[in-house]
């Protein structure tokens, strides 16, 4: 296949994990208990992905807590009144708040990683949270002993860390999660926040070397839990400029559910350079309804009039399936459906374009 695609990252998890995982934190499962399911959970996993044709592969995620929280388990000096993350259907979702330093992780990529690699020599694909989203973790009213800039320091180093951890376990390809830089001209519409935001992220990447950073990239959406967005009413091309300011040689852009995309590939193709790879959404995973292979053939094939399919364009989802551990709304079966209408549309386009 000529035009490259891959997934985003999370996929539901079955609910006999996620009530092993519920139990594990009560103290109820031990350890070893935990491991046994996850590793029954992800062989699982990497079989269906293989099962769509698709030539990269993820673990889904099924052993995060959830997509911005994993490195955070096991940390004590931590409270649970951070900021609040509203959605349009009216529920939310809460970050902690840090009550002390020296920040660090409590658990880095690597080890998911590990697990997968045990199960699939397929190109295996692993996301990391920003730093931008955990220097939300800092209060408002700082920390006494613990000033904001030392918090950063040991974040930048901490994520470098995470993004290495995973290359060092045999991760083909980083994915950083960024979904809360449309979120941020939300916050903050003169757009303030989210050049922050991004600048925080180069210091990290700034760490690799132009050859590392062509496997690390960049996905953005207008967020995705419950059926519900975050973001989807900030203006997209707020955020487009100064997203390719990131030091990434991959980008994966939330595009199937948008309204008007073509307006937003013209844009997209005056920002990216001829060092990007760009990877446009042509699955909604918020939708219950399977798109068919033809209508992302179509989406393959309208993007392609704005990216050269040979050499920069690339496909995938709008947005991870389950990005939080606990949400169920969309089935299992239903997210690798969508996946492998991605595969096959991708390929009936790579056709059709002769690439």
């Amino acid at each position: 296949m000529a035009i490259h695609t891959e997934p985003i990252g999370s996929i539901p998890r079955p609910a006999a994990l996620l009530q092993t995982m519920q139990s594990f934190a009560a103290g109820m499962t031990t350890r070893e208990a935990l491991d046994s399911a996850c590793d029954d959970v992800v062989r699982d996993t990497l079989q269906r992905f293989e099962e769509t044709g698709s030539p990269v592969v993820t673990d889904g995620e099924q052993c995060k807590s959830s997509f911005a929280t994993y490195p955070l388990d096991g940390i004590d000096h931590l409270a649970p009144d951070g900021v609040i993350i509203p959605f349009s259907d009216g529920h939310t979702r809460q970050l902690p708040r840090l009550t002390q330093g020296p920040f660090h992780y409590g658990h880095k990529s690597g080890e998911f990683v590990r697990r997968a690699r045990q199960f699939t020599s397929l190109p295996l694909k692993q996301a990391v949270i920003s730093a931008s989203a955990l220097s939300l973790l800092y209060p408002e009213k700082g920390l006494s002993g613990y000033p904001r800039e030392s918090f950063l320091e040991d974040l930048v180093r901490e994520a470098e860390a995470d993004i290495r951890s995973a290359f060092d376990a045999g991760a083909d390809i980083v994915q950083i999660d960024f979904t809360e830089g449309r979120l941020s001209l939300k916050l903050d519409p003169s757009g303030g926040l989210l050049r922050q935001f991004v600048a925080l992220n180069n210091r990290v990447l700034e760490h690799f070397t132009p050859e590392e950073r062509r496997k690390i990239g960049v996905h953005v959406c207008q967020g995705s839990d419950r059926d519900a967005t975050h973001s989807a009413d900030v203006d997209y091309t707020a955020l487009l400029p100064d997203l390719f300011e990131m030091k990434v040689g991959r980008f994966y852009l939330q595009m199937a559910s948008e309204p008007d995309r073509r307006p937003l590939l013209r844009l997209i193709s005056q920002l990216a350079g001829r060092q990007h790879k760009i990877f446009i959404g042509v699955i909604d995973p918020i939708s219950p309804i399977v798109e068919k292979p033809q209508q992302v053939r179509d989406r393959v094939i309208e993007a392609a009039f704005f990216l050269p399919p040979e050499w920069q364009l690339g496909t995938t989802d709008d947005c991870g399936f389950s990005p939080f551990a606990d949400d169920v709304s969309t089935a299992r079966e239903i997210a690798f459906a969508k996946i492998a209408a991605r595969v096959k549309g991708t390929a009936l386009a790579a056709e059709q374009l002769g690439v």
